[in-house]
């Protein structure tokens, strides 16, 4: 059912995807159901489906191909990858043969923000280093990723031209300080004018959000990242094991709006 929240085309739009990542919409050659066979699925007219394959087609999703058909793209990079181990975008995407590498980097030293002061757990005013960039695949833009490292952590002069995306990777091939582990939290944000610019995106997607704190084995936050996958191409999944106790029944009834599937999710994972 499309949702009514967003304009009918996005509203489409965001249903093709989830039918195409589903594996519900596509055959094995990737073809998707005739426009017609569309529009009545997802309850829209003709007009309002093919402006929102238009957008989907301008985001690189999809294909179309005249007088044949509409296809997921072949060339759309995924990066599948479970976040019980810490390691960088780059990692995962040589670990699988998805070509990534860096695009617009923005490097500004400055006073950190209040978000940013509590996040690093340090005095107001403190320095830091702010590296924003937009990470590519195939010349299209999947993610955008901000690190605040504090200046006594990183000195800006130390990322040179050797500076490679990563901010994970550059403090562990550096060593010092030493890292342990990551306190991350996943969620979902849609994306302001600023995000849709650079990933090349409407204004109101979605994407899904990591927001991390990087701990060195002194126990001090070294690094506070925020980073925003475009939809499509990241699928993360975390391995759960089986609490083997028996299970006590509730004392306290769930909150109205917080029953299964209700209200807000947030998953944090502790990597390490």
């Amino acid at each position: 059912m499309v949702r009514r929240n967003l304009t009918l085309a996005r509203q489409a739009a965001q249903e093709v995807v989830e039918g195409i990542q589903s594996g519900a919409l596509a055959g094995e050659d990737g073809l998707l159901p005739s426009e017609a066979t569309l529009s009545q699925r997802i309850g829209v007219s003709r007009a309002t489906l093919r402006e929102a394959l238009s957008q989907l087609e301008q985001g690189g999703l999809i294909v179309r191909r005249h007088g044949v058909g509409t296809f997921v793209s072949p060339s759309h990079p995924l990066v599948v990858a479970g976040l019980e181990e810490l390691q960088s975008i780059e990692t995962l995407a040589r670990r699988i043969g998805v070509e990534i590498h860096m695009g617009d980097c923005e490097i500004l030293e400055r006073d950190a923000t209040p978000a940013e002061v509590e996040a690093l757990e340090m005095p107001a005013a403190t320095p830091v280093l702010a590296v924003q960039r937009v990470m590519m695949s195939g010349g299209r833009p999947i993610a955008f990723l901000i690190d605040v490292v504090p200046t006594d952590v990183l000195d800006p002069r130390e990322l040179g031209g050797s500076f490679d995306g990563s901010m994970l990777d550059f403090l562990l091939r550096r060593g010092d300080p030493p890292l342990t582990h990551s306190h991350t939290e996943l969620s979902a944000e849609a994306a302001g004018a600023d995000l849709a610019h650079r990933l090349r995106l409407q204004a109101q997607d979605p994407l899904l959000k990591l927001t991390a704190q990087l701990y060195a084995a002194s126990g001090r936050i070294v690094d506070y990242s925020l980073s925003y996958f475009s939809p499509g191409h990241f699928r993360f999944h975390v391995i759960r094991r089986v609490n083997q106790l028996a299970p006590q029944a509730p004392d306290v009834p769930a909150p109205a709006g917080r029953a299964a599937g209700l209200g807000e999710t947030e998953l944090v994972v502790a990597r390490s």
